[in-house]
């Protein structure tokens, strides 16, 4: 079987080895059994039921729950020359029944389909007529109440067992904590899989977060040099989306916004322009870019802090999937975690999932507020224990330094209690800085003891110093939407001067630029860099790839990724033999499209 599965491996798919687990999770299901997957983004998930699929007699049904997801995978499987289709409600009633024919006389080796339209008893009774190789449950996370992407029809996806028990199954899914693999293991009925766990790490990712100070601008900077390059910058709001994008555009880039609130056919044309076209940025709330199978997106930018590091490991996820240099970027205030506090209060959950909420919330803070390694923080998350350092995140490039804030502490927690608990950050500071405003006079705020006794630090470090308070634990903010501060009951060994505060020195004005042009500088001896005498050459690599795109309708992507353009510029075959042994480079894509590449390195 194993020789069979790499033989494919090399003559379909293009790749000389398989990566991690894949191999033997592809000869587990191959022999019928079934299998939990975590694999990073990126890491091949799909091969992992799509050379199983090939391999069994039948037709494999993947549960998708996006149909962006499923067309860009059906178009993927096309153009290796694998015989897939999709039924969901962007087929007319026609285009349906021929999909529907085409699995009963067994034409199709892979079927995506919705787990809406699967749960129907007439699709189920299809199933019945049809030889069914596997099912493969793609996003597995969507089965997770306390989730980012929670899906109620997930948790009925238990009837595959007991309708085709002899059907092996394939759970798959980029992210979820050791809770919601119990839960997914659970609700799937999934008892006697085999789980594989792949590290969840993205070496080639580069993780900063900054302070927000002027994000607009801060996203600006962090932009500089990246016109061309393909992104997603992520916002709370749909009005903040709206803005972002436009701003960007009169930047000169190419920025399209994406949010719920958008006509929906708007919408898909956005989406549909993002995946076909070099160099778009893609604005949008957490709405966009699940299953988004894109490999060329560079960066991730968040302006708003997410909900959750599940969420954020996701959505940062999307950036370089294709192996090489990329960024997640983030911005971060203490706006940010009143706003999120505030939406947990607010919902209608229970209790107990409003605990669970917060305590997401709490290891968000806690990695943005992190001294020491991201990547280290964020893989332990998740049940790893990576190296102390990675070497290619902000703390490990430029490490920050920290103060005793003790005194600083106590004064602000004084502030706080005297007060009255009842008042946010700007007043709370005005109070500590002397600032005699007419709020301060109407609330005789400077009789008080704390009135003026914090004069050596200006808004900015005050700001930091709540800030930083709050994700330790020793200020919670309201929960009526007021953004107003109160004492938790771990401040009072600050008081009592019990414990010492340690928190992140904040840079002054200066030091932020030259951290900034530092930052920019290392990002660039990162980023792939095509010599002078490599660019007429990398050109005619890529503007072959987007003529053939645009000839069939398809992303650039679909037709070589960069990586794989990247290797031909490298090491420039000059024959469809040489050609042939590049990775993703197989039989189909050879017989397609070597000539015209070919054409294009024999001609320098």
């Amino acid at each position: 079987m194993s020789d069979s599965a790499l033989q494919l491996l090399n003559s379909i798919f293009g790749y000389a080895s398989f990566r991690g687990n894949q191999q033997a999770i592809i000869e587990r299901v191959s022999g019928g059994g079934d299998a939990l997957v975590l694999m990073p983004t990126g890491g091949g998930k799909s091969l992992c039921y799509q050379i199983p699929a090939l391999l069994r007699p039948g037709t494999a049904i993947i549960v998708s729950p996006l149909i962006a997801l499923m067309q860009d995978q059906v178009e993927a499987l096309h153009q290796l020359g694998i015989e897939a289709a999709f039924l969901n409600s962007s087929l007319d009633a026609m285009a349906q029944r021929e999909v529907e024919q085409r699995l009963r006389a067994g034409d199709l080796k892979l079927l995506y389909v919705a787990p809406e339209r699967l749960l129907t008893g007439r699709f189920l009774d299809l199933l019945e007529q049809t030889e069914v190789s596997l099912f493969a449950i793609d996003e597995a996370h969507c089965v997770s109440q306390w989730g980012h992407d929670f899906r109620p029809e997930y948790r009925q996806l238990t009837i595959l067992h007991e309708r085709f028990p002899q059907v092996p199954r394939i759970a798959l899914t980029a992210t979820a904590d050791a809770p919601t693999r119990r839960e997914i293991i659970e609700r799937l009925g999934l008892g006697s899989a085999e789980s594989f766990i792949a590290s969840f790490d993205r070496p080639n990712i580069r993780y900063s977060v900054v302070e927000k100070d002027n994000p607009r601008r801060q996203l600006k900077d962090f932009l500089l040099g990246r016109h061309g390059e393909s992104g997603i910058v992520y916002c709370l709001s749909r009005n903040k989306v709206e803005a972002t994008a436009t701003a960007l555009v009169e930047d000169g880039f190419q920025a399209l916004p994406y949010h719920a609130g958008m006509d929906a056919a708007q919408r898909a044309a956005n989406q549909k322009r993002f995946l076909r076209e070099d160099g778009i940025v893609m604005v949008a709330t957490i709405a966009f870019g699940m299953g988004i199978d894109k490999p060329d997106v560079r960066f991730v930018a968040h302006l708003d802090l997410p909900k959750s590091l599940e969420g954020y490991y996701q959505e940062t996820g999307r950036a370089g999937r294709d192996g090489l240099p990329s960024e997640a970027w983030m911005t971060y205030g203490l706006a940010d975690v009143v706003t999120l506090s505030q939406f947990i209060a607010r919902s209608e959950a229970g209790e107990e999932r409003k605990r669970v909420e917060r305590s997401k919330l709490n290891a968000l803070i806690g990695y943005a507020e992190s001294t020491g390694c991201r990547r280290r923080q964020l893989l332990s998350y998740f049940g790893e224990t990576p190296p102390e350092r990675c070497g290619n995140c902000d703390n490990c490039l430029d490490p920050p330094s920290t103060w005793d804030a003790t005194v600083a502490a106590q004064k602000a927690l004084s502030c706080v209690y005297r007060t009255g608990q009842r008042f946010g950050v700007k007043h709370l500071i005005d109070v500590l800085r002397g600032v005699d405003g007419e709020k301060v006079g109407k609330f005789d705020h400077d009789r008080l003891s704390t009135f003026g006794i914090g004069a050596e630090f200006d808004d900015r470090q005050w700001s930091a110093i709540f800030r930083q308070l709050v994700a330790a634990g020793f200020l919670v903010p309201d929960d009526e939407g007021y953004g107003t501060l109160r004492l938790a009951d771990a401040s009072r060994a600050v008081l009592r001067g019990e414990v010492e505060v340690r928190m992140r020195h904040v840079a002054d004005r200066v030091e932020r630029k030259a951290r900034q042009k530092s930052s920019r500088s290392a990002r660039s001896r990162q980023a792939v860099e095509i010599a002078p005498h490599e660019s007429a050459l990398w050109d005619s690599l890529r503007e072959t790839r987007a003529r053939l795109a645009k000839e069939q309708g398809v992303p650039a992507y679909r037709i070589f990724a960069d990586a794989t353009l990247l290797q031909m510029l490298r090491e420039q075959p000059q024959s469809l033999g040489e050609l042939a042994t590049i990775s993703g480079v197989g039989e189909m894509k050879l017989a397609r499209y070597g000539e015209d590449f070919l054409g294009v390195l024999t001609a320098f």
